[in-house]
This record gives C-alpha cells, sequence and structure tokens, in this order.
C-alpha cells in the first residue's frame, strides 16, 4: 500500500474512532458506487450524516479543508441520495460533515470536525 494511501486510511480510522467517541454509530465506511465513494457513513439523533475525511501529514501545503471543494461538496450529496436508494433508508434528516486530520510523525493526530458544511 502506497504511503499516501496508509496515511488516508489512517486518517479514516482516527475520524471513526473520534465521531464514536462524540456518540455516533458508524454505518459504514468507503462506500462505493459508479459515482464516487464516501469515506464514512455515521449516525446519530435519527440523523445520518455523510463525512468526508481529508487528511495531511502536516499543514505545510495546506489545511485539509482546503482540497474539499465545491465541485467534491456537490458529489457528495449526490452520493447521500444515491446510499440512501440502494440501502432503502429514507432519515428524516441527512447532513454532510468534513473531517481533517492533521497526522505528524510522532504526535498525537490534530482533528477537527464541521458539520453541516453542504
Amino acid at each position: 500500500m502506497a504511503r499516501k494511501d496508509q496515511l488516508g486510511r489512517y486518517g479514516e480510522d482516527c475520524a471513526a474512532a473520534y465521531l464514536r467517541a462524540a456518540g455516533y454509530r458508524v454505518i459504514a465506511r468507503n462506500w462505493r458506487c459508479s459515482d464516487g465513494e464516501v469515506d464514512l457513513i455515521v449516525e446519530r439523533d435519527e440523523q445520518v450524516v455523510f463525512v468526508e475525511v481529508k487528511t495531511r501529514s502536516s499543514a505545510r501545503f495546506g489545511h485539509p479543508f482546503e482540497a474539499i471543494t465545491a465541485k467534491k461538496l456537490a458529489r457528495m450529496r449526490r452520493l447521500a441520495g444515491l446510499w440512501c436508494s440502494q440501502a432503502e433508508v429514507w432519515p428524516n434528516r441527512i447532513r454532510v460533515d468534513a473531517v481533517a486530520v492533521i497526522a505528524e510523525r510522532g504526535r498525537e493526530p490534530v482533528i477537527e470536525h464541521l458539520r453541516g458544511v453542504f
């Protein structure tokens, strides 16, 4: 596995653990369809949340949130609808969140969670 892929997987693991500790239940990880992928799908308080996770080894080349474009958020919204249709789950509320993980070698990861980014 390439270093970039290992870092991304580590970031998703950190994000999932962070969200579990915050009271979310992980429904799916790396859900894919022909239109794209959702890193995490979680649920809390009868709301299904579709989470984009961005991980960097430092903020040297910009904050992880800077890599989440309007086009990516629009795709996430579309994927949320596709997942609900395929899973036959019709929650009262859905939301798209973003989690940034900065995982500097030798340090605890820094995790930031933005709710309702789209």
